[in-house]
């Protein structure tokens, strides 16, 4: 599926998220990769043949900062 050059990694590959998205929709929470990958913002992943990834990764941090 995909058409970059260098390619980018298999659905399969275990650094998958690091294809390029060729669709994203920040407002109902998902991307979808060259490599077929369904990426959602709270980091699960649904393969293209079904296998589903649960969420994995924290979100972020807040910082909070003070006033001096």
């Amino acid at each position: 599926m995909c058409q970059h050059q260098p390619p980018c990694p298999t659905a399969d590959s275990a650094d998958r998220e690091a294809a390029q998205a060729v669709v994203h929709h920040p407002e109902q929470g998902w991307s979808l990769l060259c490599n077929g990958v369904l990426l959602f913002e709270d980091t699960g992943e649904l393969l293209p043949h079904g296998r589903i990834i649960a969420p994995h990764k924290p979100l972020g941090t807040r910082h909070v900062t003070t006033a001096a």
